[in-house]
């Protein structure tokens, strides 16, 4: 049984100073959690201000939500779709010529459960070359995706997936190897 009065998350880094985390917040607001469209270059330059590492060539969409982009690398010919949401409490690195579909969500931390003071729990999430990752799918923490799989809309991925496979469901399974 959890107990949140116990909670203690003090030994979390966040990163960066929490005035550039502020920033970083106002910024979001503004260029990424609203409709307007914004342009991908002004949307990368920004990630880059704030030290995401952002290769040539990808798209960012409205409704893209960081976290932390100190912790956030991504390659080039990337897109990000709309409402996208990387909860970087750990790295994410996304590799070249991906595709993540609207809603997906990497999420690279969670809680233990198990523990009474309900642990934070940071495991970096990594997506290689050539994988499309599909509307609404959920990435767990420490999870990495091979190169050159799809990920079915809607699909809830818990464990390493091998390179070329299609998966789906939740928990998502192999289908077939795309290879």
């Amino acid at each position: 049984m959890i107990s949140l009065r116990d909670y203690d998350n003090s030994e979390f880094d966040r990163g960066a100073s929490r005035w550039i985390e502020g920033l970083w917040l106002l910024t979001k607001f503004f260029f990424f959690l609203n409709s307007f469209p914004w342009p991908s270059f002004l949307r990368v330059a920004l990630l880059r201000s704030f030290g995401a590492q952002i290769g040539d060539r990808v798209v960012i969409r409205s409704g893209v939500n960081a976290t932390f982009p100190w912790r956030l690398k991504v390659g080039n010919d990337v897109w990000l779709g709309e409402e996208v949401c990387l909860l970087s409490l750990a790295p994410i690195v996304i590799e070249s010529d991906v595709c993540i579909s609207q809603r997906a969500f990497l999420c690279a931390g969670s809680h233990d459960f198990r523990t009474p003071t309900f642990n934070l729990v940071t495991r970096p999430i990594t997506v290689r070359s050539g994988t499309w990752i599909a509307a609404q799918a959920f990435i767990a923490p420490g999870v990495e995706i091979g190169a050159k799989c799809l990920i079915s809309a809607g699909s809830v991925v818990l464990d390493t997936i091998a390179p070329g496979s299609l998966v789906r469901g939740n928990p998502a399974q192999v289908v077939k190897s795309l290879d």
